[in-house]
């Protein structure tokens, strides 16, 4: 009778066993515990059913770019029609920013109204202000501000000044946005108001800069000042604008990347929006801060009235380069941030 009595509450213990649920890990253990924390470059890992797909680093934007903030995304060297082209425009579309400068050649390989629709209609229409092309209604007010481009310059720049509606003569005019100020610039040697710095183009520059009540005076052009790639630098276009007031200067041409200091304000050489990449056939030079050429990517820009950050990312989502500047607005006459 014992026996039996015992074999009876094991089996009522077994019973009740299974019954039991096995204890829920806390949320997201048991992805994390499965799977090592980053997948392969050469596969695709699956989202976890419990948590949101893992985000890249471009689409998380820093501490500072708080309400006041401005955002905008750089490109160069872009309109060519290109799987990378299409690639840099998802890029800088997660970062939903308020407008895009252009470093210039927007229109591969001649410039000419039968192309400059496809090469940047079809990828940033949803910017373009007086939109006319076929690719979606366009924006109610301009959020493109492009510099032309020697590529652009090929047949003449009547399709280029037919297509975009751009302040001033639209070969080289400003944009005041009240933080910052756009300054696009025409670097091209058939430009009809001159690149040098004595050039009539270059008084109106110094002119608008000195007026300017903006706390961050952004130039722009094509052909970049300092380059250590194919095609080099481009003197005539070293003009004092850190003197005249300017607190950045962008440009394009070489399809690389790379950061100078000069004049204790950071310069930029930014062509890899989607047409090829180029080689650095020579050494960096004294203001030469960094370089990069490997895969295609654009500029974001997060300005405060506290800083102004610079950084670049590839389109893989990972951010190469980052240089932050203090903001010196006060020394502009009449503002109070």
């Amino acid at each position: 009778m014992k026996r039996l009595l015992l074999l009876l509450a094991v089996a009522a213990l077994a019973q009740c066993k299974r019954r039991v649920p096995e204890p829920t890990p806390p949320l997201g253990l048991a992805a994390s515990a499965a799977a090592p924390s980053r997948a392969p470059s050469s596969a695709v890992a699956e989202p976890s059913a419990r948590q949101p797909a893992p985000t890249s680093e471009d689409d998380v934007l820093p501490a500072d770019a708080a309400a006041g903030a401005v955002r905008f995304a750089v490109i160069g060297d872009y309109g060519a029609d290109t799987p990378a082209e299409a690639a840099v425009a998802a890029l800088v579309k997660r970062w939903r920013p308020e407008f895009l400068i252009t470093l210039g050649d927007n229109n591969y390989p001649a410039g000419e109204a039968a192309t400059i629709d496809k090469n940047i209609g079809q990828f940033y229409a949803e910017f373009i202000g007086n939109y006319r092309g076929r690719f979606g209604p366009g924006s109610a007010k301009n959020r493109f501000w492009p510099a032309l481009g020697n590529h652009d310059w090929v047949v003449g720049v009547d399709p280029y000044l037919d297509y975009f509606t751009l302040p001033g003569n639209e070969r080289y005019y400003d944009v005041d946005l009240g933080l910052v100020h756009l300054y696009a610039l025409d670097s091209d040697v058939h430009e009809p108001d001159g690149i040098s710095p004595e050039s009539k183009q270059a008084a109106w520059l110094k002119e608008r800069l000195a007026a300017s009540k903006s706390c961050y005076d952004v130039i722009y052009f094509h052909h970049p000042a300092y380059s250590t790639a194919d095609h080099g630098p481009t003197l005539a276009m070293r003009w004092p604008f850190r003197k005249w007031g300017a607190e950045v200067v962008f440009a394009g041409h070489d399809h690389t990347y790379e950061r100078f200091e000069v004049d204790g304000i950071p310069y930029f050489v930014n062509g890899l929006g989607g047409s090829s990449k180029y080689e650095f056939p020579t050494a960096p030079t004294p203001e030469t801060r960094f370089r990069y050429n490997e895969e295609f990517g654009a500029m974001r820009v997060i300005a405060t009235p506290a800083q102004i950050a610079y950084e670049f990312f590839t389109i893989d989502g990972k951010k190469r380069d980052s240089f932050t500047v203090a903001a010196n607005c006060g020394r502009k006459i009449g503002i109070a941030y």
